[in-house]
Parts: C-alpha cells; sequence; structure tokens
C-alpha cells in the first residue's frame, strides 16, 4: 500500500503498517510523532537514508517492521550504521539479507522481541544479542548460514531474559554447546526446518527452566539418539516436560495404491 495522501496531518495516529517505502514516506512519517506501531516494506537502499531519519524522530514508537525490496535475490536490507532507534521500542522485525548486525544494536536495552528474517548473515549474530537486558522472544528464520553453533552462541550469563528461542535454518547440522549459566529463563526452544541438525547442545541439560522442545522435522537418527530408551542424548531433554517432534521419514510422500 501507498502512503495515502496528507497522512501526515493525523497527528495522533498509533499504528500505521503494510506501507511501501518510496515515495514521500520518510517526509510524511516523520510528522507521525505519536506512532506507537510501524511497519514498512519494499525498503531500498535509496530511501533509507530518508527513511532511517525520520524513524529517528517517532521517539514513541514501540514497535518496528521493516522489509526489503524483493526482486530475483537482491533482497538486502539496508541498515545504516549511523541509526539512531527510538530508544522505547520494544519489538524489531527485520526481513531481508543483511551484510551484518548493525552496531547500534546493543543500545536496543528496552528490546523484548527481535525477528532476523532471511538475513543470511555469516557471522553468528548471537554475538551481538546475547547482552541485550530485556530481551524475551527471539526468532532466527535463517538469519545465519552457518552449519554449526559454537559455544559462544550462549555464553554464561548470555541472554538473561529471553524465554522463546525459535530457530529456522536448512545448513544448520549441529550446535555444540551452552554454557552452564546461559539462558537462565529460557522457556521455549523451537527448531524449524532444521532437518539437518545432528545434535543438540552438550548443556542444554542444565537449562531448567525449559517447558517445552520443539524438533519439526528431526533428522531419523537423531530421533534414535534422543529416545527415553537408552538414546545417547536423552540425558540432556529428559528434564523438559514437553517434547514434540516429526521425523523426517513420516514427511516423505507415499502414493496412494
Amino acid at each position: 500500500m501507498k502512503m495515502p495522501e496528507g497522512i501526515s496531518k493525523l497527528t495522533n495516529l498509533l499504528t500505521l503498517t503494510g506501507i511501501h517505502g518510496g515515495g514521500d514516506i520518510p517526509l510524511e512519517l516523520g510528522k507521525l510523532r505519536q506512532l506507537r506501531s510501524l511497519g514498512v516494506m519494499d525498503v531500498t537502499e535509496d530511501t533509507a537514508d530518508a527513511l532511517f531519519a525520520s524513524i529517528t524522530r517517532l521517539q514513541n514508537l514501540l514497535s518496528l517492521s521493516l522489509e526489503a525490496k524483493w526482486s530475483a535475490g537482491k533482497e538486502k536490507l539496508t541498515l545504516l550504521d549511523t541509526f539512531s532507534p527510538p530508544h522505547l521500542l520494544r519489538k524489531l522485525r527485520l526481513e531481508g539479507r543483511l551484510e551484518n548486525i548493525p552496531s547500534w544494536f546493543h543500545s536496543l536495552n528496552n528490546l523484548t522481541m527481535l525477528r532476523l528474517g532471511f538475513s543470511h548473515l555469516e557471522e553468528d549474530p548471537a554475538l551481538a544479542l546475547q547482552q541485550l537486558p530485556n530481551l524475551q522472544n527471539l526468532t532466527l528464520w535463517h538469519a545465519y548460514d552457518g552449519k554449526q553453533l559454537g559455544k559462544e552462541f550462549c555464553k554464561a550469563g548470555g541472554f538473561p531474559k529471553l524465554e522463546i528461542l525459535s530457530i529456522a535454518s536448512h545448513v544448520l547440522e549441529e550446535w555444540t554447546e551452552v554454557e552452564e549459566g546461559a539462558l537462565p529463563s529460557l522457556q521455549y526452544l523451537h527448531f524449524h526446518n532444521c532437518s539437518r541438525l545432528r545434535m543438540l547442545p552438550e548443556g542444554l541439560q542444565f537449562v531448567t527452566t525449559l517447558k517445552q522442545l520443539d524438533l519439526l522435522p528431526l533428522n531419523d537418527d537423531h530421533v534414535e539418539r534422543l529416545k527415553p530408551d537408552g538414546g545417547e542424548e536423552n540425558y540432556k531433554i529428559e528434564h523438559i516436560p514437553t517434547i514434540r517432534f516429526l521425523p523426517v521419514s513420516a514427511l516423505k510422500f507415499s502414493p496412494p495404491n
């Protein structure tokens, strides 16, 4: 949806979502100082400077969603390192390829919810995220292209208030270790589309706050290792009340006779 003409006159507007990032949107946005929730689609490098300058002026903003313009794999989401996000921001959703985690992420002290979608980062994003003091819900949806998550992903004291962690990755094969004392508040751990995942992290058994683990789908060999009757990895998850998994073999299509 294009920005309706004259919308900047609605100075008490609280929510504006589903708008395209081109045209006069940056100029109009900067006048909507009462906005609490903003969602912008088709963000391009050409409009990034003006767009972020306007968002900086929205000091009452609590929720921000930005989506790159999708076109033949060139879905890069330009995030300026010079951007100064509204200090009250609690929810942030970024959809599109990122070169790196911007330096201003460390200032998001009030952020409670973060989704990075199709970022395809080459460096583990958790290194920049685990010190966010109030982050409660983190979704990494094809956000990291690494095959392995190491102990650096969750160091002792990392993610102090995180309750929900969701990871989707077609390439992730192994998460090696969670340091004891990391993820002290985690309740829900979800793996989606991680069919290559061969191993759950050593140290997961120390995350005693976990209430639910989802592995959808799960490599068939991994199913055997997690079984309670002799599975070599079962000790990592036996303390979790609810465990849901779907074997990869169950997804295979069987034509009718």
